[in-house]
């Protein structure tokens, strides 16, 4: 498996997130089929996991605590810690004393001693990211987190973050038909060496062409809340994927490799987290590293899907009052 880094950490060029095994997917596999799969990506090469205490309610964290702890001197160990369920609400909350507590909890669950990359999982408008920060700061010093992130932030929040301590990484949705980090963002972490984790690089699906009718996707999938997987947008969008599978041919690779190996070729700094249930999709997506695209194929990939041949926002008003991300005019 090819590498890159992120921060002091070494990780596999297409890590694993974890979300889809506990959450926010339907249907989730039962917890061996769950383990299973997260043994063979560790066996596959795969060295960065990513989970967050929000997934399953801190059901994410202990499967993949349970399953790969054994192992734990072989993988990069990513967790989210400021947004969580309580009372049955997703709620965000990144107070200081909250986020060391958050950490304290994560730990246990995951039964490490120490998190290698430890999000703040969303901005909350009612703290300062400097308090925030600072927080995520004392729990470097203390030996509990090696590197600190962000995750859904504005190039403005990282430059303010950024100040108080190192950012090693910013965790946003990166994928061909969603381009938000290119308006901003992308400069500001190549300026303060920042990585770019890339999670739903294949557009929660779309990019692998799988899907055809959103509307057969069991409750609770969160993508029957999404305006691109409804009507109007939906048909629209499903007709980018006939010359888009084109180019996959052209490429000579599949529809989701094609969208991993164009995130690829954007940035060395930049390291997609594909999610799957799929062991055979799981090895499909680690195949993307392997793709060589020539630039010319790059740019037609790019113009093929993107902000302007793309129909519908990524969430419903109310969800994307929650996220700190630049937007298109």
């Amino acid at each position: 498996m090819h590498t890159r880094r992120i921060g002091s950490l070494e990780v596999s060029a297409i890590g694993l997130g974890c979300m889809s095994l506990s959450h926010a997917y339907a249907p989730r596999p039962s917890p061996e089929t769950a383990a299973a799969l997260l043994r063979a990506a560790l066996d596959a090469g795969v060295t960065l996991f990513d989970t967050a205490m929000l997934y399953g309610n801190g059901a994410n964290e202990a499967l993949v605590g349970r399953t790969l702890g054994a192992e734990r001197s072989r993988f990069v160990l990513a967790s989210k810690g400021g947004m969580g369920i309580v009372d049955g609400r997703r709620t965000i909350d990144a107070r200081p004393q909250t986020i060391r507590q958050n950490c304290d909890e994560s730990l246990a669950r995951l039964g490490t001693d120490v998190i290698d990359l430890y999000y703040l999982h969303r901005l909350d408008a009612k703290v300062p990211i400097e308090d925030s920060v600072g927080a995520m700061a004392e729990l470097v010093h203390a030996g509990k987190v090696r590197e600190i992130g962000l995750s859904e932030v504005s190039a403005a929040t990282l430059r303010r973050a950024h100040a108080v301590h190192p950012i090693a990484a910013v965790q946003n949705e990166y994928s061909l038909w969603t381009r938000n980090v290119e308006i901003a963002l992308l400069a500001a972490c190549r300026e303060r060496g920042t990585s770019l984790v890339a999670f739903s690089p294949l557009a929660r699906g779309f990019l692998t062409g799988a899907l055809r009718d959103p509307s057969t996707l069991p409750p609770p999938d969160i993508r029957r809340e999404m305006p691109r997987f409804g009507p109007p947008h939906w048909e629209a969008n499903l007709r980018l994927l006939v010359p888009y599978r084109r180019l996959a041919d052209e490429a000579g690779c599949t529809m989701a490799q094609l969208a991993l190996a164009w995130l690829l070729a954007q940035d060395e700094a930049i390291v997609p987290i594909p999610g799957t249930t799929s062991l055979a999709h799981l090895h499909e997506n680690l195949g993307a590293a392997d793709v060589a695209l020539p630039a010319d194929l790059v740019a037609r990939v790019g113009a093929t899907i993107d902000r302007r041949t793309v129909s519908g926002p990524r969430y419903a008003p109310e969800r994307q009052a929650d996220i700190d991300t630049e937007d298109f005019e």
